[in-house]
């Protein structure tokens, strides 16, 4: 998985608009990918705008489509409109598995920007809800001035106000289950906390959702996660049967680092849960947790050094200053983005709260450490209303184990600790 997401690393550019007269967009997508399969690079780069050709020269892209295997197909192109661009999101089928291409055309009919990512299996539908549970579920979508999410509702029986929280994603394009290989932890925290008689609303991250919404190079953090969890906020505020002056906010891994922020901007949070939140930039994290995952094996091999100084410089470019292409930044993301990330510290946001804080954290999380748990006790160690839970056998998923923590544990099916979930409820419960 983890050379494959090195060989689709996003190629995102901004565009410069041309004043010629344009093909339909899906006719130069098509035209675009014909070269691509015919194996015709050079007249695949003509077609880019200066900016696109310098970021991915013809020898790149002849690389990364050899790279997918043989071709099988194609699927229904869409078209969407996006920041003057036409954004054309084409499925392609190869041999090796399945990837969506996402071509940026501007208004002169030159591609300005080449996205493929690989397709996830689509996660099966969600158990029904156990007869005889004490709750029931409703759909329940998030207005925002960008397009609709679509969310669920875990709503106890009875005539309420309930009180009730947000459940706030992990970094990537996370569904409201927050399905992680074969684990769902957010379906198990909602209908955990809704048996004890909390509501809980989960909601489509906007990056799996609406991943048309990110084909150019200007959105931040706030764009792909904070923006949309103070709507939730405010929707799940305004939904019958819920107590607007007890809604929280319970954010896992970037979610959890981003909760005083979306507390702070909702302004309608009663308080915050904190679940294996980092205290560090995710670009401190990065090397941290791909050179522990690599050396699993008790060795480096040359490939995945090389692999760890091209990270380490395009984290030390993400840092810098110099324009720098997105396909030459840490997941391909725009510069933009990182900067966003970077001028966040956690930590202090979180000191600034006037509202009570649960920090969760298991002892067995590769993903976010005890460096990261020591910062959060120290930090907020004079915080009046701060609550600190930590789980040994716990994974980053809250998911119990033993040994040390690697990333093929996600695979294997498992639930999010009762113990964890009784703890929140209990802490909510107690709150004034």
């Amino acid at each position: 998985m983890r050379r494959t997401c090195q060989r689709v690393a996003a190629l995102l550019i901004a565009s410069l608009a041309l004043a010629a007269t344009a093909a339909p967009p899906e006719q130069t997508a098509t035209a675009l990918l014909d070269h691509l399969q015919a194996g015709d690079a050079q007249a695949a780069e003509a077609m880019f705008t200066p900016e696109l050709a310098k970021a991915a020269p013809a020898d790149t892209l002849r690389a990364l489509w050899r790279s997918f295997g043989e071709p099988r197909g194609r699927g229904t192109a869409q078209v969407t409109p996006h920041q003057g661009m036409q954004v054309v999101v084409q499925p392609l089928q190869f041999a090796s598995g399945e990837l969506t291409a996402q071509v940026a055309v501007d208004a002169g009919g030159r591609v300005a920007g080449l996205t493929f990512r690989p397709v996830a299996a689509p996660a099966a539908a969600a158990p029904d809800v156990p007869a005889g549970a004490d709750y029931r579920e409703q759909p329940l979508d998030i207005p925002t001035a960008k397009g609709t999410l679509p969310g669920t509702l875990a709503l106890p029986t009875g005539k309420g106000p309930f009180r009730a929280v947000v459940l706030v994603h992990g970094s990537g394009p996370q569904d409201r289950d927050e399905t992680i290989g074969a684990n769902r932890p957010f379906l198990d925290v909602a209908r955990g906390l809704a048996a004890h008689g909390i509501a809980v609303l989960r909601y489509d991250k906007r990056t799996h959702a609406r991943p048309q919404d990110f084909s150019g190079t200007d959105y931040t953090v706030d764009d792909e996660t904070t923006d949309d969890a103070v709507a939730a906020v405010a929707a799940l505020a305004g939904t019958a049967g819920i107590d607007p002056r007890h809604i929280y906010v319970m954010g896992h891994s970037q979610g959890g680092m981003l909760a005083p922020r979306i507390a702070r901007r909702s302004g309608s949070v009663a308080g915050v849960v904190l679940w294996s939140a980092p205290a560090r930039s995710l670009l401190t994290l990065l090397p941290e947790q791909n050179r522990y995952l690599l050396g699993l094996d008790g060795q480096i091999s040359a490939d995945e050094q090389a692999f760890l100084d091209k990270l380490d410089r395009q984290i030390a470019a993400a840092r810098g200053t110099a324009p720098v292409a997105a396909a030459d930044l840490p997941l391909g993301q725009p510069a933009r983005y990182w900067q966003s990330f970077e001028a966040i510290d956690p930590v202090a946001d979180a000191r600034t709260l006037a509202q009570p804080i649960l920090l969760l954290q298991g002892g067995r999380d590769i993903q976010v450490v005890d460096t990261d748990w020591q910062l959060w006790k120290r930090g907020l160690a004079r915080q009046r209303a701060v609550a600190f839970r930590h789980y040994p056998a716990l994974n980053h998923l809250g998911i119990a184990g033993e040994g040390p923590g690697t990333l093929n544990e996600y695979a294997i099916p498992g639930h999010v600790a009762p113990t964890l979930i009784d703890e929140v409820a209990q802490w909510i419960g107690a709150q004034r």
